[in-house]
Protein backbone atom coordinates (compact mmCIF):
# COMPACT_ATOMS: atom_id res chain seq x y z
CA UNK A 1 0.00 0.00 0.00
CA UNK A 2 3.48 2.41 0.23
CA UNK A 3 3.89 1.99 -3.24
CA UNK A 4 0.52 3.42 -4.40
CA UNK A 5 0.40 6.36 -2.22
CA UNK A 6 4.32 7.37 -3.04
CA UNK A 7 2.75 6.93 -6.38
CA UNK A 8 0.09 9.72 -5.78
CA UNK A 9 2.17 11.50 -4.03
CA UNK A 10 5.09 11.75 -6.91
CA UNK A 11 2.23 11.76 -9.37
CA UNK A 12 1.19 15.37 -7.54
CA UNK A 13 4.34 16.31 -7.14
CA UNK A 14 4.75 16.18 -10.72
CA UNK A 15 1.80 17.82 -12.16
CA UNK A 16 2.16 20.96 -9.44
CA UNK A 17 5.99 22.06 -9.71
CA UNK A 18 7.34 20.25 -13.27
CA UNK A 19 4.22 20.40 -15.77
CA UNK A 20 4.06 23.42 -17.59
CA UNK A 21 1.12 24.89 -18.13
CA UNK A 22 -0.31 26.74 -21.01
CA UNK A 23 -1.94 30.03 -20.34
CA UNK A 24 -5.76 30.73 -20.69
CA UNK A 25 -4.95 32.84 -24.12
CA UNK A 26 -2.96 29.86 -25.25
CA UNK A 27 -5.53 27.39 -24.62
CA UNK A 28 -8.13 29.49 -26.66
CA UNK A 29 -5.76 29.63 -29.76
CA UNK A 30 -4.88 26.36 -29.59
CA UNK A 31 -8.67 25.65 -29.05
CA UNK A 32 -9.59 27.56 -32.34
CA UNK A 33 -6.79 25.92 -34.55
CA UNK A 34 -8.23 22.36 -33.72
CA UNK A 35 -12.08 23.25 -34.17
CA UNK A 36 -11.08 25.02 -37.58
CA UNK A 37 -8.73 22.09 -38.72
CA UNK A 38 -11.59 19.79 -37.58
CA UNK A 39 -13.87 21.55 -39.36
CA UNK A 40 -12.08 21.63 -42.68
CA UNK A 41 -11.52 17.80 -41.94
CA UNK A 42 -15.30 17.46 -41.63
CA UNK A 43 -15.89 19.44 -45.12
CA UNK A 44 -13.32 16.87 -46.47
CA UNK A 45 -14.51 13.68 -45.52
CA UNK A 46 -18.27 14.85 -46.64
CA UNK A 47 -17.40 15.82 -50.00
CA UNK A 48 -15.67 12.70 -50.63
CA UNK A 49 -18.83 10.83 -49.33
CA UNK A 50 -20.57 12.94 -52.05
CA UNK A 51 -18.35 12.27 -54.76
CA UNK A 52 -18.27 8.46 -54.07
CA UNK A 53 -22.20 8.14 -53.45
CA UNK A 54 -22.54 9.85 -57.32
CA UNK A 55 -20.10 7.91 -58.70
CA UNK A 56 -21.76 4.67 -57.53
CA UNK A 57 -25.42 5.82 -58.32
CA UNK A 58 -23.47 6.80 -61.63
CA UNK A 59 -22.13 3.42 -61.90
CA UNK A 60 -25.28 1.44 -60.88
CA UNK A 61 -27.38 3.47 -63.48
CA UNK A 62 -25.24 2.41 -66.09
CA UNK A 63 -24.79 -1.55 -65.05
CA UNK A 64 -29.07 -1.05 -65.06
CA UNK A 65 -29.49 -1.97 -61.28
Amino acid sequence: MSKIGSYVQEAYDELLHKVTWPSWEDLQQTTIIVLVALALVTTVVFGMDLVADNVMTFIYKLLGK
